[in-house]
């Protein structure tokens, strides 16, 4: 009962979300056609190597941050989502706004403080990612479709387009978008709160 709990709350604030995200009226700047993306692969436990665990997403590779490979792209989903869940598990603001890109995205993580349930303390290992795409990598922005299943702390599966901004330095959780084909390119190019 309570991972349904869970996992309503996570798709009532990712609605919200999205709905409060999604463009109205005039456009900033005309949504491109064109899509970078990677053959799909399938990443398990197994198959990859991880370093002890990892304190920033500042670096992504020696000459530049822009992600060039899924397992890149899989690595930065991990810490920002830890950091996400680590945040409201321990209530702690700081720890969230590490790793989103606006305001609304931390009053998102905030108004979960005391109400979305945890099995236990959330650990990077709970986050696997599968079948990964890069839709977009660039110096300021990384989409990524990709299916998330989360257990240990909760216990969810879903597949999203996840929005990535480069903001001071790192890599920020910028929005999400249940199906690949919505209207993420737009967050893109959008301003930041």
């Amino acid at each position: 009962m309570a991972t349904k709990a869970i996992a309503g709350l996570i798709v009532v604030g990712l609605a919200i979300g999205v709905w409060l995200l999604w463009p109205r009226g005039e456009s900033a700047s005309p949504v491109s056609t064109t899509v970078l993306a990677v053959e799909p692969t399938t990443t398990r436990g197994s198959d990859t190597s991880t370093s002890a665990t990892p304190t920033s997403t500042t670096v992504v590779n020696s000459e530049s941050h822009v992600v060039k490979t899924v397992e890149e792209a899989e690595e930065i989903l991990r810490e920002l989502w830890f950091g996400w869940f680590e945040g409201i598990y321990n209530q702690d603001e700081d720890r969230i706004r590490e790793v989103v890109a606006t305001d609304h995205q931390f009053d998102l993580a905030e108004s979960q403080f005391g109400k979305m349930t945890f099995d236990q303390a959330p650990l990077r290992s709970d986050l696997e990612y599968s079948k990964t795409e890069i839709l977009r990598a660039d110096e300021e922005c990384l989409a990524v479709w990709t299916t998330t299943s989360i257990s240990g702390f909760a216990s969810r599966r879903t597949a999203d387009v996840h929005v990535i901004r480069w903001r001071d330095g790192e890599w920020r959780f910028f929005s999400l978008w249940a199906f690949r084909n919505d209207l993420w390119e737009g967050d893109c190019a959008s301003q930041f709160d």
